[in-house]
């Protein structure tokens, strides 16, 4: 009987340790939260103070604290970390946020995460400042982009507020166009760029925003979608013509703020409207977010008599880029390259957009054009996107920073339905309604009624 429960615990333990195994490979969220979180954070609290004293971050305390460690505690004077103000798991990670000593900065902490990412044996440390003096240490135990399971919890929101991708410490990545209003998008072929562009209007067409469509290929990206869209150009002629009427709405808009500043008494505190948020409900017009998906097919010309149009449409990209941010009227370019080889305007249009997101590139150059200018560490992260790994991406801002995002697998089918669900969101342009495109009929699914009228078995 003892030989046999012998057998029965070393199964059971061989069985365990298995499914752990199993779990690592196929669920990591479940490993991680059984295995890797309680083991990472016995780490951490064990070799806190000596990790962050090889690592360089601590500082020589000051001089009532070396006096009353000396003189009181009878103890010698040690250098001091910073301080521990919370400790949370998570299915993904571990989250710590510290208080910086004084002399301490939060560029030596994020200088520092690749040492402290191998020495408590997570994934990755990303270091965000959430306040002056705090940062919080967001330590992913996996590599959460290898099979992307959007957020639940803790996703920003906001009438303009889209979630489209994962970040590599676990949060959403989203497109915010009331903070950061136009937005370049930049891959190769097979990288995942048409991938992010649909999960993005998957998102937008739930929300009450007008979509307006450029797509010169024909309109095979954007056609599938034309029951959420207000307007779509699909060769460049309809594109500048397109334009010239998103301008003219534009200026329509900004005749309707002057008014409605002219017309609302100074209040107290000498404040008025300078964008259409400022606008009571029932007066704010639509926001219209316009989405090119290959910016280059507006810039190059087969012929001279083209060079006046795309002069034209170039001109009118720049007005919208530079001034139509305050009517509501984003911008969303997505291409191959974008550098000044394109022709006169390419690099002036380029430095309005604030976001950026780089897809696998295929130089350094494509990268250089999309985060030099804003982020320039990141162009290494950008030219080292393994191939296998579609909608891998580096997003960074005009803020400095960036971080590796990488959008859900979704199918061009998904995004259809959902622009056909909410196509009653579609709302009133008369400036546009010209380029409304004609919805597609819905093709009926298999087993669907016969036109055959049966004939009976039995009279």
């Amino acid at each position: 009987m003892s030989d046999l429960s012998v057998l029965l615990e070393a199964s059971g333990a061989l069985a365990g340790a298995g499914g752990l195994g199993y779990a690592r490979v196929r669920a990591p969220r479940v490993w991680w939260s059984l295995v890797g979180l309680p083991v990472t954070w016995g780490r951490f609290t064990v070799t806190y103070r000596s990790t962050m004293d090889v690592c360089g971050l601590t500082v020589q305390p000051s001089a009532l604290r070396a006096f009353l460690v000396r003189n009181v505690a009878r103890r010698d004077v040690q250098p001091v970390p910073p301080k521990i103000r919370r400790v949370s798991g998570a299915s993904t990670g571990l989250r710590v946020t510290l208080r910086l000593p004084a002399g301490l900065e939060p560029a030596d902490v994020a200088a520092a995460s690749q040492r402290l990412r191998h020495a408590w044996g997570v994934h990755s440390v990303n270091v965000v400042e959430t306040r002056p003096g705090v940062v919080e240490l967001r330590m992913t135990g996996y590599d959460v982009l290898r099979r992307v399971r959007m957020p639940r919890r803790r996703v920003p929101s906001g009438p303009m507020v889209v979630p489209v991708a994962l970040r590599d410490d676990g949060t959403a990545f989203v497109r915010d166009y009331r903070a950061v209003p136009h937005a370049l998008t930049l891959g190769a072929n097979q990288s995942g760029k048409s991938m992010y562009q649909r999960n993005l209007i998957k998102g937008l067409a739930r929300l009450p925003v007008a979509l307006i469509g450029i797509d010169c290929k024909r309109g095979v990206e954007q056609a599938p979608y034309a029951a959420r869209l207000s307007a779509l150009a699909t060769n460049p002629q309809q594109a500048s013509e397109v334009l010239d009427a998103l301008v003219s709405e534009m200026e329509a808009r900004f005749d309707a703020l002057k008014e409605h500043q002219s017309t609302t008494p100074v209040t107290a505190t000498g404040e008025l409207a300078s964008d259409i948020w400022g606008l009571p409900a029932d007066r704010r017009p639509v926001p219209v977010v316009v989405l090119v998906d290959e910016v280059a097919e507006l810039f190059l010309v087969a012929t001279k008599k083209d060079e006046e149009r795309r002069d034209r449409m170039v001109m009118q990209l720049i007005r919208l880029a530079q001034m139509a941010r305050a009517v509501g009227i984003y911008l969303e370019i997505c291409g191959q390259r974008f550098g000044s080889e394109l022709g006169r305007g390419a690099t002036t249009l380029r430095a309005q957009l604030t976001g950026r997101v780089v897809h696998r590139v295929n130089d350094k150059q494509t990268a250089e054009m999309g985060l030099g200018d804003i982020a320039p560490e990141a162009m290494f992260a950008a030219t080292s996107i393994p191939p296998d790994r579609p909608g891998l991406a580096v997003a960074g801002d005009t803020s400095g920073g960036w971080s590796r995002i990488r959008t859900p697998r979704t199918s061009i089918g998904e995004t259809a339905a959902v622009c056909r669900e909410y196509a009653h969101l579609v709302p009133d342009l008369p400036a546009l309604a010209a380029f409304r495109p004609a919805t597609p009929a819905v093709p009926t699914a298999p087993g669907g009624p016969s036109l055959v009228k049966p004939v009976p078995a039995i009279d």
